[in-house]
Parts: C-alpha cells; structure tokens; sequence
C-alpha cells in the first residue's frame, strides 16, 4: 500500500459528486476476470480479484474504458508484510493474515498500467475488486458478517489512504445456480457515487 500510495499523490481527489459512467466491455472484462478467481474460491481461500481503471473526466463525469490488472505482492513485497502484520491484522483481525485475502498490487504493474495510460491518452481514475458472498463459502467464523458491494473496514482503510477518485466494489454471488452480481462506485472519502454502466444497444451511443 505505500508504494500504491506514493503514486496516488499527483490523482485528482474528488471535489464535487461525480457520475461513474462505466464501459460494457471494461466491467464484462472484470466480471470475467472475478469469476474465474470466484471458480477457486475453497473456505480456506477466498480469492480477490483487483483491476485498474483508466479513464478519463470530463462533464461531471468519469468514463471508465478500461481495465487493466496487476500482480498481487501481499506475500511478495516485504512492506506488504510489513503492513499487514503491524497496521492491518491488528487493526482489522486474524482473517487478514490469510496470504490470499486483500490485494497489494505490485509498484511494478501500476507504474506499468500508468505508462499505459500515458501512451493511450487515458488517467487512472481508481480501482475495482471483488467481494464474493465469502459469509456462505467460507468458514463457520464467516457466517455472520456478509460481504456486499459496500467497502469493509478494510476497504475504508484503503480507499481514504490511496484518495483514488473512484473506487469500486463489485459483490459476486452463486443462487440458484447461477452467478449474480452488483457493482457501486465510492471517492476517496468513502462516500456513495452514482454509477451506471454504458448501454451496448442501437442507437445508444450519443443519446
């Protein structure tokens, strides 16, 4: 988180309420993304998924286009360690001391992702990670604190440290055979912002 934090310095923090304006393609490459990790989730591991959004603003809006991912150095990077086993665990509890649970992503792949943007004329605007329904697939302990499309305290941590625009959670959910899903979109402070995910339909576009 640091090394994530050093590079959010120079982001655009959120002044006024913004709209998430988000792209079919980007979210459907998420969602396919998520449910492969989802596939693999056991009640020992509950999987993350974690994406990069580059964008960019303008109106009173940030279009999301495109989504890139990362590695995840939670057990890698030794200030990841660092972090979780002085601020996170204590602060937060013994199920983050799981290597699999919570994301680090590697310096080296967002200083990537952010050349990226760069030569693709787009911003980094936030991020995007799953919450799976880890109250029903994980152990008993997890049974009575249902995950959501809301930000954990965890996630609260995270968001207000980085001050990332916008920062998406998306729940991932297994009923009735099939896999449900819901998406919200939150600033920097944590605080709600409206999203809405661009119609792929005839005649949509410039509407």
């Amino acid at each position: 988180m640091p090394e994530v934090l050093e590079l959010c310095d120079d982001l655009p923090r959120v002044a006024e309420e913004r709209s998430v304006l988000f792209s079919e393609t980007a979210l459907e490459t998420f969602l396919s993304a998520a449910a492969k990790e989802y596939a693999s989730i056991t009640p020992n591991e509950p999987r993350s998924c974690f994406g990069v959004l580059l964008g960019t603003g303008a109106e009173g809006a940030f279009l999301v286009d495109r989504i890139e991912f990362g590695r995840n150095a939670r057990t890698t990077s030794p200030a990841a360690r660092q972090e979780f086993e002085t601020t996170i665990v204590p602060r937060f509890g013994a199920a983050y001391e799981n290597p699999v649970r919570a994301w680090w992503l590697d310096p080296a792949d967002l200083l990537r992702i952010s050349r990226l943007a760069d030569l693709v004329g787009l911003d980094i605007l936030g991020s995007i990670h799953l919450h799976p329904d880890w109250h029903r697939l994980g152990p008993e302990s997890e049974r009575g604190r249902p995950l959501s499309d809301r930000p954990s305290a965890m996630d609260e941590y995270v968001f207000r440290g980085c001050g990332w625009p916008i920062n998406v959670v998306c729940y991932l959910e297994r009923r009735h055979g099939s896999l449900y899903y819901s998406v919200a979109a939150w600033d920097g402070d944590c605080r709600p912002l409206p999203l809405r995910v661009r119609a792929s339909v005839p005649g949509s576009r410039g509407e």
